[in-house]
């Protein structure tokens, strides 16, 4: 039955010069309403070693974010999700530092001086660790 047939409609929301924070449906010239305000601390960077937060972010939150991750498998961070107890995962900790090392491949040439310094001490610590917790569970 041709009559019961859905149509649809397409909507194009990519953004046109002269379009920015425009509502659709709005009258032109009328601008979209401001977003709500984010929790506090959200976006922030995590501190490194007492430095204050800049109020942007960078990629040292993303790397310190996924070496918690990495601590977390190698059983030497509490587990949240698991009632605040210790866990060793080695294959949470290996994804999470193999992330970390394709991040610096694919970032090369467009991180800060400081993001660089950064992910390199943090990937160095967490090889090493992976290492040792990779021996001490190793049956001799």
């Amino acid at each position: 039955m041709p009559d019961e047939e859905e149509s649809f409609k397409v909507t194009d929301r990519r953004g046109r010069a002269g379009d920015e924070g425009r509502v659709e449906g709005a009258p032109a010239g009328r601008a979209q309403p401001p977003a709500s305000p984010s929790p506090p601390g959200a976006g922030a960077p995590a501190s490194v070693e007492g430095e204050e937060s800049e109020g942007v972010t960078d990629l040292r939150g993303l790397f310190a974010m996924l070496a918690t991750s990495a601590l977390i498998g190698l059983g030497e961070a509490i587990d949240p999700e698991m009632g605040g107890e210790i866990r060793v995962d080695l294959n949470q900790a290996r994804e999470a530092i193999d992330v970390l090392l394709l991040l610096r491949e694919k970032t090369s040439g467009n991180r800060t001086a400081r993001e660089s310094e950064f992910l390199d001490q943090v990937l160095y610590d967490l090889q090493v660790r992976f290492v040792r917790a990779s021996e001490a569970k190793r049956p001799r």
